[in-house]
């Protein structure tokens, strides 16, 4: 199936800008963590954000942008988790709310799979 060249790039800045996010207003971010990873829900928040900046970089680039793609999709199943955890917590807020957590779901799997359409439409150039 034929991509759009811009494909990579908007992914690059759904990325970027849920990275910035993790840094901007990180305890809403916080509230996702799992209890049952290690550490400060705070250190979780801030290195996803990091990673998410630096798969956008990567997908960016297209000397990187294959591995970067891959990464992203491994990076979008590692997530769903925190999507779960949210969903479950949220479930007595407002309907809007909880409509929102449970929207969230279902969208990890387009994610996957648009990250590894740019991969496999996307080889690393040397």
């Amino acid at each position: 199936m034929p991509r759009s060249p811009r494909s990579p790039l908007l992914l690059a800045g759904l990325l970027a800008t849920a990275g910035v996010a993790h840094f901007a207003a990180p305890r809403s971010f916080d509230a996702t963590i799992p209890q049952a990873l290690p550490g400060k829900p705070r250190t979780w928040t801030y290195a996803s954000g990091a990673v998410e900046l630096a798969l956008a970089a990567g997908l960016a680039l297209p000397r990187t942008r294959r591995t970067a793609a891959l990464a992203s999709a491994a990076f979008f199943v590692g997530v769903f988790p925190a999507n779960i955890k949210t969903a479950v917590d949220w479930r007595h807020r407002p309907a809007p709310l909880k409509a929102t957590a449970l929207g969230r779901l279902p969208l990890q799997l387009p994610l996957v799979l648009w990250a590894r359409n740019i991969a496999k439409n996307g080889e690393d150039q040397a």
